[in-house]
């Protein structure tokens, strides 16, 4: 096997799934240094909406709660906001940490083959501090897979705040196998050990837990966020990528305030409710082989959900279509040969069809491409079982 399979192969391990300020507190994302920004060969897709695109990260704990995984102590998120900002303001994002690009490449044995300030430097269009565009906007909560980082959905974040939404993209301790969180902690996966005797769906169902306390706190009669005012409190859904996305079912089965729901390649491992969602409306969004039949969790649910509803899915697509690393893997040249939807395309596909989504839902536009199969669009299939 040549050096560069060898590290595509790697590469693509990486990417299956397998500790302070007081709640509330903004935490300024670091911008990269000079010697980092001459290093970086790595940029995400520019987002298409008019907007420039505002970060800032917030720290929130929920004293209500026991955090399930460490056992002791509170529960706690570090979340990234991102909204319609103002051009010329704000300074460049960082996209990870240098810990926890350390910890994400030396776990998944990377550590030789690709530079830490590689993704820390990853150049994306997130400006922290950036001033917010006046207005009102839908929120979005976005949630990762499983053992990987809220930065992975950075492409799709960035395109819907450019777009003219607020998003809030979220990581749920001890459930990556590095976050960062204020005090120079940082937290790593005792979940993907405890899940193996749990199940996921105590993933899923406690991600839940952790988006109605963080709608709490956006929402609520005193927010923890300076910007929240643009916030429309009336029109909010969750999109989720893998557990994310299955975490999307059990948090619109527990909270009615989010109004349509996204589950991107994940099974459900917690089911749709006998009941339905109240009909609301849910978008099953999956890699070439998540077809009816390819899934049991997704042929189960399908005639539970009792809204507008849709399964599409993409011809040559993986997992992790739906995430930054396909653009990332190309422009390293490690694409993967068993997804070989290219990387840009991946983030072009998931930009439009999520996006038309929640334009149909939240902003009540019309959206025909998710009426049925385009031609400027070949890879992509609706499902009617």
């Amino acid at each position: 096997m040549t050096r560069r399979r060898t590290a595509a192969a790697a590469l693509l391990a990486l990417l299956l799934p397998i500790p302070l300020a007081a709640a509330g507190t903004a935490v300024a994302a670091d911008a990269p240094a000079a010697s980092e920004r001459s290093r970086t060969a790595v940029e995400l897709p520019r987002p298409t909406g008019r907007f420039a695109v505002g970060r800032e990260d917030l720290h929130l704990v929920d004293r209500s709660r026991t955090d399930p995984w460490a056992g002791s102590g509170p529960r706690e998120l570090m979340v990234t906001m991102r909204y319609p900002a103002r051009r010329d303001t704000g300074t460049a994002a960082r996209y990870l940490t240098r810990e926890e690009a350390r910890l994400l490449l030396v776990d998944k044995g990377l550590d030789q083959a690709i530079p830490v300030e590689t993704l820390t430097g990853t150049a994306s269009a997130s400006r922290t501090g950036a001033r917010p565009v006046a207005g009102r906007y839908p929120l979005v909560v976005l949630s990762p897979g499983f053992t990987v980082h809220r930065a992975t959905l950075t492409a799709l974040a960035e395109d819907l705040a450019s777009r003219g939404y607020v998003v809030a993209a979220v990581d749920h301790a001890y459930e990556s196998v590095g976050t960062a969180f204020p005090g120079g902690r940082v937290l790593t996966c005792l979940a993907c050990d405890k899940a193996q005797q749990t199940g996921m769906q105590a993933v899923s169902d406690n991600r839940a837990r952790d988006v109605s306390f963080l709608l709490d706190r956006l929402t609520g009669p005193h927010p923890a966020w300076r910007h929240a005012g643009i916030v429309d409190r009336g029109r909010i859904a969750m999109a989720g990528h893998s557990i994310g996305g299955a975490s999307a079912i059990a948090a619109m089965a527990t909270d009615p305030r989010i109004r349509a729901g996204v589950n991107m390649d994940g099974g459900n491992a917690t089911p749709v409710p006998a009941a339905g969602l109240g009909g609301r409306p849910f978008l099953l969004l999956g890699a070439q082989d998540r077809g009816p039949g390819g899934n049991a969790s997704w042929d189960r649910d399908w005639p539970q959900l009792d809204g507008w509803k849709r399964w599409i899915t993409f011809d040559g697509s993986g997992h992790f279509t739906f995430s930054d690393f396909p653009s990332i893997g190309q422009q390293l040249g490690l694409d993967d040969p068993e997804a070989p939807l290219p990387g840009d395309r991946s983030v072009q596909l998931t930009r439009r069809y999520v996006g038309a989504f929640l334009d149909r839902h939240l902003r009540g536009e019309s959206r025909p491409v998710l009426d049925g199969p385009s031609a400027d669009a070949p890879e992509v299939r609706f499902h009617t079982p």
